[in-house]
């Protein structure tokens, strides 16, 4: 952990999730087991999707779902060079599996209230080669889900939903991740519940439930449909027939049983952080300086949300990287909003991932915005006092 005084997250381990990872040590069955097929059944439950399966994190997610679309074993494979639109607001690896599929990213704005995609902009950029959207649900928001889902059934659109920073979200009272044909979600120590590491991916038609099976555990038949198409083979081994390619992106049964655990307490927890969100935009509105100097995004309409953290934003210019440099210095940690525009980092000019660098909302936030933690515990009146008299000071000086 780190020595901020307000960290992005609190240690998020109980005694009974640490107790029950050193149970599974102590069992010696470290992968895909017991704890994995209990966690997979119990998330698809309560979030009501068709197919879950645990992996190693959201990233790992999110490669699976494009290498299922590409996939020789699926009915309907992407082609190469086939557009996906993504949000130019995302995080690497909400991208990269789509370059790494050989398929091309087409980069959409955003809306800079919800800091989701813009619709808009979305449709604008749709075209014959446009295959899917790759939607990014952003610290607990997200986007107008009708109206997107109008435009997907318009243009007969595939829908990927990273999730990894909303997990407990509804829109319309409907769970996101249970939108569109794949979601991802991150277990990850800052996220909504923590494994350490962990993500799951979740889907809906059974046959990628089978390609997604055998792509996290090496291209084997093992424990998938397609190991009856082999089960004759006198020469092969049966637990090491290899029919497809793969990854090892399998979780361990500690990730398992911790976020078991941690799912669990789920509702507990997003009611407990959004309370505290609730106190503290109360005493940054109640103080004379920052209730002109910062703002607070809200949810979208018909959005229950299960915030990420606490996003804020400048009503004036400020030099946003000497803030925040001043913020940490004083022990409270920042992030900026995801990566900001992708299209400004390094790595997009190398790889040659755009022509024209004209998202005006993405650059607004990324300048003007940042977040910090929301803690699951009872934050005590004299913490959010601390807090807002850091910020005080620092805009005090402005």
């Amino acid at each position: 952990m780190n020595n901020f005084s307000y960290p992005l997250v609190e240690n998020p381990f109980s005694d009974d999730d640490i107790n029950k990872a050193i149970r599974v040590l102590n069992s010696k069955q470290l992968t895909l087991s017991t704890n994995t097929f209990n966690f997979e059944k119990k998330f698809t439950n309560k979030i009501n999707s068709k197919f879950s399966l645990m992996v190693n994190s959201g990233s790992s997610a999110n490669l699976l779902a494009f290498q299922c679309l590409i996939n020789p074993y699926r009915k309907k494979r992407l082609e190469k060079n086939s557009e996906i639109i993504i949000p130019s607001l995302c995080w690497s690896t909400s991208l990269w599996p789509i370059i790494q599929s050989n398929l091309k990213p087409i980069f959409v704005d955003i809306n800079k209230d919800t800091l989701n995609i813009d619709i808009d902009d979305l449709e604008k950029k749709i075209t014959k080669k446009t295959k899917a959207i790759m939607l990014i649900h952003v610290l607990g928001n997200c986007c107008d889900m009708d109206r997107l889902m109008q435009i997907k059934k318009k243009y007969n659109l595939i829908l990927i939903e990273d999730t990894c920073e909303s997990l407990g979200t509804k829109f319309n009272n409907k769970y996101l991740g249970t939108f569109g044909e794949f979601s991802s979600f991150s277990f990850y120590t800052s996220h909504q519940i923590s494994a350490g590491e962990g993500g799951m991916i979740c889907c809906k038609d059974k046959n990628d439930y089978e390609i997604i099976k055998s792509l996290r555990s090496h291209g084997w038949s093992r424990g998938t449909s397609f190991e009856n198409k082999y089960k004759n083979n006198k020469y092969l081994n049966k637990k090491f027939i290899f029919f497809n390619s793969g990854f090892n992106l399998r979780p361990t049964e500690v990730s398992a049983a911790i976020g078991y655990n941690q799912f669990k307490r789920l509702e507990k927890m997003k009611n407990s952080r959004n309370s505290n969100r609730k106190r503290i935009i109360g005493a940054f509105k109640a103080n004379k300086i920052l209730k002109d100097t910062i703002s607070f995004f809200q949810p979208s309409k018909k959005v229950k949300p299960s915030w990420f953290g606490l996003p804020l934003r400048f009503y004036t210019k400020h030099n946003l990287n000497k803030i925040l440099l001043k913020l940490e210095k004083k022990g409270v940690e920042t992030r900026p909003i995801i990566s900001g525009n992708f299209t400004r980092q390094p790595a997009a000019k190398v790889y040659k991932l755009f022509k024209k660098n004209n998202f005006r909302n993405a650059d607004e936030i990324y300048n003007s915005s940042f977040f910090i933690g929301l803690p699951t515990p009872k934050l005590n009146k004299k913490k959010i006092e601390k807090l807002v008299n850091i910020f005080e000071k620092i805009f005090k000086n402005q």
